[in-house]
């Protein structure tokens, strides 16, 4: 006969979770929390994420030792981009893949192309938003000609606030 193990409900905790004196926190004056952008796949668009919001551009491999174990997911809003995400973050969550210590705190949707999505793809993202938070950016033409100045777009309000950029 074997023995039956009560467990509890599986708990997610969405987004990161403000730690009185821990960098990170919403408290004004605090210094910025420090993330790992990593991508889900090539082109994904973690270096111009590095590049305008700051943070550490791992390209598609986890953190290293040292590295901000805060990461954020950074997928492409078309088919494969947003498979890729739901993969990752499902292998994430298993513990398959990443190293220990690493905390996944969102996924970054970068758009594959100005405009509305088709809905199979806006379906896609309901699925993504109910597991992890979701960080939008639109598309910015400035960006594919490799123009990172400015002031990011006003759609990206959260993410700058996440990772702590002033608003210019």
């Amino acid at each position: 006969m074997g023995t039956v193990v009560q467990q509890g409900p599986e708990i997610w905790l969405r987004g990161p979770v403000a730690v009185a004196g821990f960098e990170g926190t919403a408290h004004p004056g605090a210094a910025a929390r420090r993330f790992s952008w990593v991508g889900t796949h090539g082109g994904a668009g973690v270096s111009t994420l590095a590049a305008v919001f700051g943070g550490q551009d791992c390209g598609r491999d986890w953190p290293g030792p040292g590295g901000p174990p805060s990461v954020l997911l950074v997928a492409r809003t078309h088919a494969a981009g947003l498979a890729s995400a739901l993969h990752t973050v499902e292998v994430f969550r298993r513990g398959e893949a990443a190293p220990p210590g690493l905390d996944l705190d969102a996924v970054v949707l970068v758009a594959d192309a100005p405009g509305r999505l088709p809905r199979p793809l806006a379906q896609q993202i309901k699925v993504i938003e109910s597991v992890i938070d979701v960080y939008r950016v639109p598309w910015v033409q400035g960006w594919r000609l490799g123009d990172l100045t400015g002031t990011p777009p006003r759609e990206t309000a959260a993410l700058a606030r996440l990772t702590g950029i002033r608003s210019r």
